[in-house]
């Protein structure tokens, strides 16, 4: 079986889509679900389709019957929700399209929520630009050179060391009320990171030059 999901929510539709093969679940909020219906993603494949439904009913999607989880309070994201979902169906990795974009409180919010779960699932998240995700303490990054890495602390890190990076690290802190690492890029086609305490995010981009 395959162990990793994916989900749509509602933000920036991405320009393409990944193979449906690779994931044994497809789910999406229901205000991604206007995107999807537009770009002509096949409603057959969405496995649920959760949220509030203030943007959709699901009343004119007959094929889609018995896969609407409706999720009505009010005190959790539907992005949250959605995550819950998939973690009681039993899936520990997951696949993010449409974090990005629109109005930026929902991007900080997605963000925060990727962190309280980042304990509980491999949330990763891609969009035109990058990829980015938490990462544990120590990890290597493989096929990365000449692309941009940019490190966010969420919001300190301690003791941080980089190998690979045209700026590196070495036993220092990174704070979003202070320091920051972004805009580094990738010399190296390995790039390792390491820290002792806090949560780190990190952004991998596009060839930076």
């Amino acid at each position: 079986m395959k162990d990793k999901a994916l989900l749509f929510i509602n933000g920036d539709p991405p320009d393409t889509f990944p193979d449906a093969e690779e994931y044994g679940l497809i789910a999406c909020t229901d205000g991604a679900f206007h995107y999807l219906k537009e770009m002509g993603f096949p409603p057959e494949k969405l496995d649920f389709i959760s949220g509030d439904f203030d943007s959709h009913s699901g009343k004119d999607e007959p094929v889609c019957d018995g896969k609407f989880i409706y999720t009505p309070d009010q005190d959790k994201t539907d992005f949250q929700k959605a995550l819950e979902i998939i973690l009681e169906k039993g899936y520990g990795k997951v696949d993010v399209l449409g974090a990005s974009g629109g109005e930026q409180d929902h991007f900080l919010g997605n963000l925060t929520v990727a962190f309280a779960f980042k304990n509980q699932m491999d949330i990763r998240f891609y969009d035109a630009f990058s990829t980015y995700y938490f990462i544990p303490e120590k990890v290597i990054l493989q096929g990365v050179k000449d692309k941009m890495v940019s490190l966010y602390p969420f919001p300190s890190v301690e003791n941080i060391t980089t190998r690979g990076l045209n700026w590196p690290l070495t036993n220092g802190d990174l704070s979003i009320t202070s320091r920051i690492g972004t805009r580094n890029f990738a010399v190296e086609d390995e790039v390792a990171v390491e820290y002792e305490k806090g949560a780190l995010l990190i952004f991998i981009g596009k060839e930076y030059r």
